[in-house]
């Protein structure tokens, strides 16, 4: 890059720069993910991976591997669900490929390990390209990637929040690129970014990542966005021009996401957040102000388990690091080459996210709330917190520059050696437990006592990290350090600084073979020659929080997908609506478990077998078929089957039209017998048949001849009367089609969610199969988008090359 007034004054870039930055990057992730060596798997049984994410995604993989194609229906939890549609992780982002060649949990891994990486790799290039050196480019790259909102995303599983945090600084390297320096090429790659963006998918995070890209965008069109040099920008008529080819490469790489997004589109009436749900949701997880101490004193609210704060669950870190924020505090003295624009950009950009991160702890969000499109389906305003982190980052990198040009004060480091020591005797002498008693949830109290110790060791910590950083500034500046060794070391000083806290949000467990490993219970049930679905719930004493991925415990539980079994429920928080309301989801666990032990739900639902923890069933005529057996997760199971029939597929008699309300209060009144009518939604446009009482339920089985993930074929024992219409206990869902003896049928919303059939006279045999229309056109589209993308990618690279010659 060209040589500016900040990369003159500061210590010269190493031959192959890039290649040594990439050393360090690789080394500081390696630190964190070494178990992966030995055939660890990250995930812990505090983290969505372990719960859900692994079936998920083992389930799409061996569905690519044998050469089925991505697959478009989960049968395996909450009566079967659409699989783009209802998203279930990163199904189309890059990292499927892994899958398609490494087992599912080694890819998985990587994932995180690749992305943690290329955020820092990512942010050097970004701070290279603005015109910063490269002991400070490197600095900000350590500094971002091991921040605790990235390094910790490990813990929760939260791996496509990574995806879109590493894409941020790439994101805004290619517009800088496009914008200021007028690359024709790079039009293509920020549509291939932002498509990347929308696939990863996490619409929230992504709608943070286009709102700084624009933030950004425009910074860099009117403002010069340079940090150093002499400021020239695009005329005002040649910034707009690309303004406009910047927001034309944005909706290209929107188009890139169709395959994931119009198939969305379609579920939002479906999904239980249709609407929004209201303000109280919006601000939940909100960043509670107290926890900003954890930003230089990482143990304040407690980490992990030991967390005693306002939000309830905490599986992140806030921790920005204390010789990161020495050095972020140092960009605001002056310095030679660095432009004061670029530092207000970003202090802005820092004030404004760390103020929605709030959430509902200041009234700044209700302006948000009410002014920034999709916020009402959205909740944890904190998740922007990443972007506070890259701002922070960028600061850091600005104060390394000139840290190392020797300008920092030494009234400056005095105050931080000031305050970090009175930081420690707060820890020290309950101080600060005692504000965190005033914060404390009711009832962990016990938790703020019990976290003293780590309290008071994690501020010499952070006190002993500080006066590193304090005495490397002064070092240089009292020349007692050469600039490039001192940049360097301050490299390493905020890379340890942040692993000797985020090394513990990385937390690995045995392969999947081991973890998910199957038990005798497990082992009849894929025996089993008929479809069934196995209710199962942890329903005795537990004094532990180990969540068991097989047990239902406050709706934790979809490992038993990776063994193809179904459930009645599972985890995933966006199943279809109306499963919900008919298992009573929306009105408590009360509701809930009330409708579980309902008869009728279990006929509705094709619940055939009980999964628990309990050496005796809770309802009665169960017989125990297997157990007592200790699962993968060590819980002593044991499987019941259930008093009553509940097959899959029946015959009714009559059919019947009817309204929602009515029809959910019906089929829920255990003195209905579902065989004997069939409920159709209004819209289904059937026949409805004039009863004056019910009719008897027919004696006509239904056999399923085959059974896979949106393939259903069924024959019937005996020809079926006139009237009659066939119910599956699948979930209706546009997209499923019939055949009746080969023949096109009308597939309709019959018993409030499931499938039903009207049956001509006669009909003997029925198959379904799912196909989405939306994900079809998307697919198209995306393809399209994909090739447009890479075109402009070459034709910006042989267009600048042809004026180069």
């Amino acid at each position: 890059m060209p040589l500016t007034d900040a990369t003159s004054q500061a210590p010269p870039a190493p031959r192959h720069a890039l290649l040594w930055a990439s050393l360090v990057y690789a080394a500081f992730t390696l630190l964190l993910a070494y178990p992966l060596l030995g055939g660890a798997f990250l995930v812990s049984p505090i983290s969505d991976q372990y719960i859900a994410g692994y079936p998920f995604r083992e389930f799409a993989a061996e569905a690519l591997r044998a050469g089925r194609g991505f697959p478009q229906w989960n049968p395996y939890q909450f009566g079967g669900m659409p699989y783009v549609a209802a998203m279930h992780g990163d199904i189309f982002y890059p990292t499927f490929l892994l899958r398609m060649i490494l087992p599912t949990d080694v890819a998985m891994t990587l994932g995180f390990v690749v992305h943690t990486f290329l955020a820092g790799l990512f942010t050097c290039v970004f701070l290279r390209r603005v015109g910063l050196g490269f002991h400070a480019s490197l600095v900000g790259g350590v500094a971002y990637m091991l921040s605790g909102q990235i390094a910790s995303y490990a813990a929760p599983g939260h791996d496509g929040k990574l995806f879109v945090s590493a894409l941020l600084p790439l994101f805004l390297w290619a517009l800088h690129a496009g914008i200021r320096d007028g690359r024709r090429w790079a039009w293509g790659l920020v549509a291939i970014i932002v498509g990347l963006g929308v696939l990863s998918p996490h619409p929230q995070l992504l709608q943070y990542f286009l709102l700084m890209g624009g933030a950004y965008a425009l910074f860099v069109a009117f403002g010069g966005g340079d940090a150093a040099g002499d400021g020239a920008r695009p005329e005002r008529a040649l910034a707009i021009r690309r303004l406009g080819f910047a927001l034309g490469a944005v909706v290209l790489g929107g188009l890139i996401g169709a395959i994931q997004f119009m198939p969305v589109f379609e579920y939002v009436d479906w999904s239980p957040r249709a609407g929004g749900a209201g303000w109280e949701h919006a601000i939940s997880y909100s960043f509670p102000p107290e926890e900003l101490i954890n930003t230089y004193l990482p143990q304040f609210s407690g980490i992990l388990e030991a967390y005693w704060g306002r939000n309830g669950i905490h599986f992140h870190s806030e921790y920005l690091g204390a010789v990161v924020l020495l050095l972020a505090g140092a960009a605001f003295g002056r310095a030679a080459g660095i432009r004061r624009a670029f530092l207000w950009f970003w202090v802005g950009t820092f004030v404004v996210t760390l103020l929605w991160a709030l959430g509902g702890f200041t009234p700044f969000y209700s302006l948000v709330y009410a002014v920034v499109p999709g916020t009402k389906f959205f909740r944890a305003p904190s998740t922007i917190y990443y972007v506070v982190t890259f701002a922070v980052a960028v600061l850091a990198a600005l104060g390394t520059h000139r840290a190392l040009s020797g300008r920092v004060g030494i009234g400056y480091l005095g105050a931080w050696g000031a305050f970090g020591v009175v930081m420690l005797l707060m820890a020290v002498t309950g101080g600060l437990s005692n504000v965190a008693r005033s914060f404390a949830l009711p009832g962990r109290e016990a938790l703020v006592a019990a976290n003293e110790g780590a309290l008071a060791v994690g501020a010499v910590r952070s006190l002993v990290f500080l006066l590193v950083g304090i005495g490397l500034a002064w070092a240089v500046r009292a020349g007692r350090l050469r600039p490039a060794l001192a940049g360097w070391l301050v490299a390493a000083a905020v890379g340890l600084d942040l692993w000797t806290v985020e090394r513990r949000y990385w937390r690995f467990s045995p392969p999947a073979s081991e973890l998910y490993a199957a038990d005798a219970t497990i082992d009849y049930l894929r025996g089993l020659d008929q479809p069934a679905r196995v209710l199962a719930l942890q329903l005795g004493p537990t004094t532990s929080v180990r969540r068991d991925p097989y047990l239902h415990y406050t709706g934790t539980a979809s490992g038993l997908m990776a063994h193809g079994v179904r459930t009645v429920l599972g985890y995933h928080g966006n199943e279809l609506g109306r499963y919900q309301e008919l298992l009573g989801y929306v009105y408590g666990p009360q509701e809930l478990y009330a409708q579980l032990a309902n008869p009728n739900v279990w006929r509705l639902l094709n619940v055939q077998y009980l999964l628990t923890d309990l050496p005796e069933s809770p309802f009665e005529g169960a017989e125990r078929v297997a157990g007592p057996a200790r699962n993968a997760a060590g819980t002593m199971v044991y499987l019941y089957r259930m008093p009553t029939a509940n097959p899959l597929a029946w015959v009714a008699p009559a059919m019947v039209e009817a309204p929602d309300e009515s029809v959910l209060a019906t089929v829920r009144e255990p003195a209905f017998d579902v065989r004997s009518v069939a409920l159709f939604a209004p819209e289904a446009g059937v026949e409805s048949a004039e009863l004056t009482r019910l009719p008897q339920p027919l004696e006509l089985p239904v056999e399923v001849a085959s059974y896979a993930p949106g393939e259903i074929a069924l024959r019937l024992s005996a020809p079926a009367p006139a009237g009659a219409a066939l119910v599956v206990s699948e979930n209706y869902y546009p997209g499923w089609s019939a055949t009746v003896d080969g023949q096109p049928a009308e597939v309709s919303r019959a018993d409030y969610t499931l499938i039903g059939v009207p049956l001509p006279e006669g009909a003997r045999e029925v198959t379904l199969s799912f196909d989405s229309a939306p994900y079809e056109t998307g697919k198209g589209i995306t393809l399209v988008a994909v090739l447009l993308s890479a075109l402009l990618v070459g034709w910006g690279l042989w267009a600048e090359r042809a004026r180069r010659v």
